[in-house]
């Protein structure tokens, strides 16, 4: 069966939602923090050589680009449908491109595929100081910019990690010259670019806004990581938790001609934000509920905003309560991840596993098509204990009632 045929099918079996199976990452620059449920002894399931699996990518339709190792399809999410005995799969990439508005509704005609995802990044260190381009820089090597925000879900922050500080911007009053400096001494040693950032303790529940041109250092609390649907990057600092970067990195997406141009580097960063010295209260995200309190929790849920300040996409938390049931009308499509208890969803049974081996199915990530989700997307606790709490992401102009802080 083609995929068209299968996905139509999807929709159809989860009535506008579909189920997605595990979608792993690894990074080999990275060391994995062990928070996302995968088992042990499944860390390093692609081969040594491919570093850990320290990422969980959801809703994807963009794949992961880890160099000329990549294997095939890494980084796209794929729908699962299960009938008479038999499991069959299929890209949500192929399932937009093939069914359109059916799946992302308004958002095929504005943009022509899914235009964001998000992941869980769960490293035991720091990752190393970097950048995301913007989109005209990002043109010149035939990508899209790359806006982020993060948001540190507690369910998956047992443990910090060895550095739960995110480096973030230039201090007021580093000038170019310095910046350029420690950009040069790259391949030299430890070029300590990080002497010219500011860190900033991060606080489990809480969240950043990131947008591209922005210099970052994310700490080792698992993150979870609504973006827009890009993977371009360049690695700004040379050593990091005694890792050492290769030297290529630095130039990663920088077009050819620009290679060894160390002032097409500082063009990429975006001055004015990195140098903000209200960069905190500008970045800095707190939970946002998105009704009064009492009049959800009187309808037996809780949702709040965690991610609102970028125009590319959005995220939020819900949680329904200990026997509750909740039909939740949203805007547009949207990608979720259930990250504690269990119920029912729709037409679905979901779940939060405790442990989930490499290659294995899960319950607990879907997507809802934008019909479903204007509908209203109903579901129950039946626990008489537990919350059912999951995330749920966004592609632009989902809502009309964004937080405007």
């Amino acid at each position: 069966m083609g995929a068209k045929a299968t996905a139509a099918r999807a929709l159809e079996q989860g009535r506008g939602i579909v189920r997605l199976a595990p979608t792993w990452v690894p990074r080999v620059f990275c060391v994995p923090g062990r928070r996302i449920k995968l088992h042990p002894d499944d860390y390093y399931a692609l081969g040594a050589n491919r570093g850990g699996i320290d990422e969980r990518w959801f809703s994807s339709t963009t794949p992961a680009d880890n160099g000329p190792l990549t294997s095939k399809n890494e980084g796209l999410s794929q729908i699962v449908v299960e009938d008479g005995g038999r499991t069959e799969k299929v890209l949500l990439r192929d399932a937009v491109e093939e069914l359109k508005g059916d799946v992302i509704g308004k958002l095929w005609e504005t943009c022509q595929r899914w235009p964001m995802y998000s992941k869980f990044f769960d490293n035991q260190a720091a990752l190393p100081l970097h950048i995301h381009h913007d989109d005209d820089h990002a043109a010149k090597v035939e990508q899209l910019g790359k806006p982020e925000a993060y948001y540190f879900a507690p369910q998956v922050n047992n443990h910090g990690g060895d550095f739960p500080y995110t480096f973030f911007g230039i201090q007021p009053g580093v000038t170019k010259d310095q910046v350029r400096e420690a950009l040069k001494k790259y391949a030299a040693g430890d070029n300590r670019i990080t002497d010219l950032s500011v860190a900033y303790r991060l606080t489990p529940g809480t969240g950043w806004d990131v947008p591209p041109g922005v210099l970052h250092a994310p700490g080792s609390l698992c993150t979870y990581e609504p973006q827009k649907a890009s993977d371009v990057f360049a690695m700004y600092e040379s050593i990091t938790g005694n890792v050492v970067m290769p030297a290529e990195l630095l130039w990663k997406d920088s077009p050819k001609e620009e290679v060894g141009n160390y002032d097409y580097l500082l063009d990429v960063i975006d001055w004015e934000i990195n140098t903000d010295p209200a960069f905190r209260q500008n970045r800095f995200m707190a939970p946002i509920p998105v009704h009064d309190l009492d009049d959800m929790r009187a309808e037996g849920y809780e949702e709040r905003w965690i991610c609102y300040k970028s125009k590319d996409f959005s995220a939020k938390e819900l949680t329904v309560l200990p026997g509750g049931t909740a039909t939740i009308k949203d805007g547009g499509a949207y990608g979720l991840i259930v990250l504690q208890g269990h119920g029912t969803m729709g037409v679905w049974d979901i779940e939060t596993p405790s442990l989930i081996r490499f290659g294995q199915l899960t319950a607990d990530e879907f997507f809802v098509c934008e019909a479903a989700a204007k509908k209203g997307v109903t579901i129950t606790n039946p626990s008489a204990c537990d919350p059912i709490v999951l995330l749920k992401h966004f592609g632009p102009d989902a809502h009309d009632n964004m937080p405007t802080v």
